[in-house]
């Protein structure tokens, strides 16, 4: 044992109290850069920290529990359209239960649209229809085929499809990500059941994920093995406005699954917990996360984080116009009313935070702004593409849908005139995909503070058992 003197012992005791981010607690190094200003943006990370943890937070928990924004439809089975891939996980945390097709709410199914009363067709000079006898009342009869001025109105089934096709071809060009909730493959899943966490997925198949939205779909090429392969000071702001938001969700997501990590064994199921026992893992976060572990990239991720949340608020923020009319429309008056209410209580929650992203400095300027604008989307949307081709059910669910969420956000900010939501399609998936998403930035930024409490509590007694061996 080192043999110092009670002054020399003293001293250090105290610099190691007073300096916790020194080598000797590599685990609050993630913590203590974490400070400041927010890269791209006008915020500070404590001021994030305080309006999430106190506002926003216990807001979302309390709305994405609604039958509206629990359900969620997806197309769990589509095949990887880049590589090969059989390296599924068998695991069984990594299943996702689907619903049964009387567990949907039947507003969501379309099943109690408001059936519009028929309109009468009329004959040339205004006058009703008798539809059965193709008289017109009282006496003249209506217009026919033979009639110069007759227009068949009918559209055979063919046209009404390829009509629809039509319109999907348009919307599409506005979105950022690929939609596939319409799919016939595509089905519910009760978000409630599926839950996000640490599920055993891991190694080659994740990583290549991962390697493929980093090195093929950001604008420009680095090498995978160094972490600090991207030189934010060599790109422009759309350049680092993308890789921030690529980071800020892959941090995001790390989180989550340091937040629910898999304790038990997944060998030995419990009696007691046949599901198995699920907790905050700090080592694990501490490997995802110490700047010793990612070659001091670890606390800048953590701050795309903060970056992301900044982006996807101002999103939602100014969705505010189509939010406010939109009808939430489950089946149950009672909770449909309540989720208004809610969404009511958020905006006005959102309308009131000073410091939101900027997305009007963006894609300003010549013709080389505007191509790179197109680049921009359809990066992203080879992003959104990639999901399927996880390999764990589970994973994919929340990727796709965190995905979708900020490809929704993506769309809101960009895909406007004159910064006017007015004309902005949006599907219900949509809405159900951002505040979802939105979510879960909301619910890493929260779990950071138990995370640094639990930092704090590891420190304190390294702290104290130092103290006794000086």
């Amino acid at each position: 044992m080192l043999t110092l003197t009670s002054r020399q012992g003293a001293l250090i005791t105290l610099i190691l109290l007073t300096s916790p981010c020194l080598a000797f607690f590599e685990s609050e190094d993630c913590f203590c850069e974490l400070k400041g200003s927010i890269e791209d943006c006008q915020c500070e990370v404590d001021t994030v920290d305080s309006f999430n943890n106190v506002k926003i937070y216990p807001r979302l928990r309390s709305l994405l529990v609604k039958d509206y924004f629990r359900y969620f439809r997806v197309n769990l089975r589509k095949k990887c359209p880049f590589w090969h891939d059989d390296s599924k996980c068998s695991m069984r945390y990594c299943s996702v239960q689907s619903c049964q097709e009387d567990e949907v709410p039947i507003g969501l199914k379309g099943e109690f649209k408001k059936k519009e009363a028929p309109i009468s067709p009329t004959c040339g000079d205004g006058l009703s229809c008798d539809i059965s006898s193709q008289t017109k009342t009282p006496k003249t009869q209506c217009n026919g085929p033979e009639s110069l001025d007759y227009l068949n109105t009918s559209l055979s089934e063919k046209i009404v499809k390829d009509m629809e096709l039509w319109t999907a071809y348009d919307n599409a060009q506005e979105n950022f990500c690929i939609l596939d909730d319409n799919d016939e493959d595509s089905e519910y899943v009760d978000l409630l059941l599926n839950p996000e966490r640490y599920t055993g997925y891991k190694g080659k198949s994740a990583e290549r994920v991962w390697r493929s939205i980093y090195t093929e779909n950001c604008f420009q090429t680095y090498s995978w093995q160094k972490p600090s392969f991207f030189k934010l000071d060599q790109m422009c702001l759309e350049e680092r406005v993308f890789y921030r938001a690529i980071s800020g969700l892959h941090t995001s997501i790390n989180v989550h699954l340091c937040a629910n990590y898999l304790l038990s064994d997944p060998n030995k199921p419990s009696l007691i917990k046949p599901n198995g026992q699920w907790g905050m893992n700090l080592g694990e976060f501490e490997r995802r996360f110490s700047p010793s572990t990612t070659g001091g990239q670890g606390p800048n991720w953590l701050k795309n984080l903060y970056f992301l949340y900044l982006l996807e608020l101002r999103a939602i923020k100014k969705a505010a116009p189509l939010l406010d009319k939109w009808e939430f429309y489950t089946g149950n008056e009672r909770e449909d009313w309540d989720t208004k209410m809610a969404i009511k209580d958020l905006m006005e929650t959102i309308r009131k935070f000073p410091s939101h992203f900027d997305e009007s400095t963006m894609f300003i300027g010549d013709a080389n702004k505007k191509k790179l604008k197109i680049e921009f989307r359809d990066h992203f949307r080879n992003v959104s593409r990639i999901m399927d081709c996880v390999g764990c059910d589970k994973c994919k669910l929340w990727g796709k849908l965190q995905t979708q969420g900020l490809g929704t956000a993506l769309k809101i900010l960009f895909s406007t005139e004159n910064g006017s939501v007015e004309n902005l399609k949006l599907q219900r998936n949509e809405i159900v995909s951002l505040l979802n998403a939105f979510g879960r930035l909301s619910n890493s930024i929260y779990k950071l503070d138990d995370f640094r409490e639990m930092v704090k509590q590891k420190d304190k007694s390294n702290s104290k058992r130092l103290k006794i061996e000086f």
